[in-house]
């Protein structure tokens, strides 16, 4: 294994502190695992765990918890050592429906016997006065998070790179195809009706967001339900599936073990979550504003290009379909509502994470995009 490349946590940021005794005293009462070893392990030790966070994440806060083993006579081995994460909601005013720690607890422990790739959920925690919120506990995975740029180090050829690509493709795939009716998952989301809901729910979760200093939306949102298609497929929607929230094998970086950030998984239209992946995917040719947000390594020789995303998934998945501009721009416009809806935190000091200062500009950004790609379709 090349440590060097395996995805690691950094110091916890200003503000955003955990009460680490809180936490190892819950964790001991309620810990629950497939391994038995692991619950052993928690209850049994007497050190509290190192606390570090990530930063990719701008939404919830996500933490790791590593136990280094206790130093102590016993007639038994020292515990191994082990690392566990810690999600909860971020402070300050969430939108209505976000941040549901309990939901997404759930979600991903129904998931996890029908879809390889979900992390054991190992804990929830609903009691708000450990930490001031509801948080949960899950596995996890070791290996290398494709953010911005691949690690240091890691050289890829293009044929690698493009096979990493595809298999990060055929996961989502993999996901579309689950039978959720089949696996009694039924439960996981409304289904039917679901492009009219995210189209209204996203028009109406921009305007409440708004700040003044960013495009009001009104012309995208009207095209937008304007040109809703007549046809919806229902399947189990990841909803936030980029790059930087698959974990890769360290010494085969091209295989998937793992699919994380499940906040906004749902029952809905695959395209639409294909069209949410893609507001992401900055190319090689895209331009500066674009390449300045990338924050996956989509831009590398041998990644496919987003039209052939469309062609790759389209052809997988035996689906026809004439024009992809109503999901492409669904896509920009949603994202433009989660940052702005994260902007809005900052804007009004919730939280000082510089990564949010800028949001403003790449919202305006995105919006151009939007009304770049409905001109270009012709459609009113």
């Amino acid at each position: 294994m090349q440590q060097h490349v395996v995805d690691k946590a950094d110091s916890v940021r200003e503000g955003e502190e955990l009460d680490v005794s809180a936490v190892h005293s819950w964790l001991k009462d309620n810990i629950s695992a497939t391994d038995p070893s692991l619950s052993v392990a928690i209850r049994s030790s007497n050190t509290l765990p190192k606390v570090t966070q990530y930063s990719g994440g701008a939404s919830n806060w996500t933490y790791c918890l590593d136990y280094q083993g206790d130093n102590q006579e016993s007639s038994q081995d020292n515990y191994q050592q082990f690392s566990l994460i810690l999600r909860r909601a971020p402070a300050g005013t969430k939108a209505k429906g976000a941040h549901d720690m309990g939901r997404e607890y759930r979600l991903q422990h129904a998931l996890k016997p029908v879809y390889r790739y979900v992390p054991e959920m190992l804990g929830l925690c609903e009691d708000e006065s450990i930490l001031g919120t509801e948080f949960y506990v899950m596995e996890k995975f070791t290996g290398v998070i494709p953010r911005k740029n691949l690690p240091r180090g890691l050289e890829t050829t293009d044929q690698q790179t493009k096979q990493l690509c595809t298999n990060v493709l055929d996961s989502l795939i993999e996901l579309h195809k689950v039978d959720y009716k089949k696996a009694g998952l039924e439960h996981l989301g409304k289904g039917a009706g679901y492009i009219e809901r995210q189209i209204s729910g996203w028009s109406e979760r921009y305007s409440k967001a708004k700040t003044w200093n960013v495009p009001s939306g009104k012309k995208i949102m009207r095209w937008l339900e304007n040109n809703m298609p007549d046809q919806e497929r229902i399947c189990i929607t990841h909803n936030d599936f980029r790059f930087d929230n698959v974990v890769l094998k360290p010494d085969n970086y091209t295989q998937i073990i793992g699919v994380l950030d499940w906040e906004l998984a749902t029952l809905g239209d695959p395209l639409m979550d294909l069209g949410n992946t893609l507001a992401y995917w900055v190319q090689a040719d895209d331009d500066f504003l674009a390449q300045s947000t990338r924050r996956q390594p989509t831009h590398l020789p041998g990644m496919l290009s987003r039209k052939q995303v469309v062609a790759y998934y389209c052809k997988e998945m035996e689906i026809d379909v004439d024009d992809f501009t109503f999901y492409e721009v669904y896509g920009l416009f949603r994202l433009a509502g989660i940052a702005q809806q994260i902007y809005y935190r900052y804007h009004h000091k919730q939280t000082n994470n510089p990564a949010f200062k800028n949001f403003w500009i790449f919202i305006h950004y995105l919006m151009w995009r939007c009304n770049k790609a409905i001109k270009a379709s012709g459609k009113p």
